[in-house]
């Protein structure tokens, strides 16, 4: 159960929102981990769920993050995240940006044993969760039709003064820029990683 260090309330109590939550989508929190195969290669994946409180990452969502790369590094295989998310859990203060660093401090632990990370950007990939884990991948896919951002476009013009490209944001626009590796429809995904893993794997699995 997530933490309530400010006693946060706002149209109702926090807590009361997190089991709102739980009861709606069948989940402990923002994000489900499991030990899977895509086309037959073993993998330890991730993967956050926007119904979850806009798939906010509070210190729960943090330490399941934490403990799946650590199973991957034990077991020796690719974690995969399938990121869907609005940033920090506000609600949580500061324990909910305590999981910015922590998570990249973990992933530093896949980078030193070798293990590959592949993400999954869906709609949307914002916020806290885009600036710490879900942008440090060794291998980046965008979902056709996502959004990709820290900050919201009115946010941004208000500071900066500028107009942003009509595009700004997209897919499209952060492969541009090297933000992301490839742009494949969500029929395509498995299909993908299934090819991804495959080339990773050097053959050994597979099926």
């Amino acid at each position: 159960m997530a933490d309530d260090p400010l006693g946060f309330v706002d149209l109702k109590p926090y807590p009361d929102r997190v089991k709102e939550a739980q009861r709606e989508t069948g989940l402990l929190d923002a994000v489900k981990v499991v030990e899977a195969k895509i086309g037959g290669h073993p993998v330890v994946l991730a993967v956050m769920d926007f119904r979850f409180i806009g798939g906010s990452m509070g210190s729960v969502v943090g330490e399941q993050l934490c403990l799946a790369m650590e199973r991957a590094v034990e077991l020796r295989v690719p974690f995969v995240l399938v990121a869907a998310s609005g940033g920090a859990r506000g609600q949580e203060g500061v324990l909910s940006l305590m999981q910015m660093p922590k998570t990249v401090l973990v992933r530093g632990k896949l980078a030193r044993a070798g293990i590959p990370y592949i993400a999954v950007f869906t709609y949307p990939t914002t916020g806290g969760v885009l600036a710490s884990i879900a942008s440090l991948a060794d291998i980046t896919l965008a979902e056709r039709g996502t959004k990709i951002g820290f900050a919201g476009p009115r946010v941004i013009e208000q500071t900066t003064k500028e107009k942003l490209p009509p595009d700004f944001q997209t897919e499209d626009f952060a492969l541009a820029r090297g933000m992301v590796d490839r742009v494949v429809r969500r029929e395509e995904l498995r299909g993908e990683l299934a090819r991804i893993l495959a080339l990773l794997d050097g053959g050994r699995h597979g099926g």
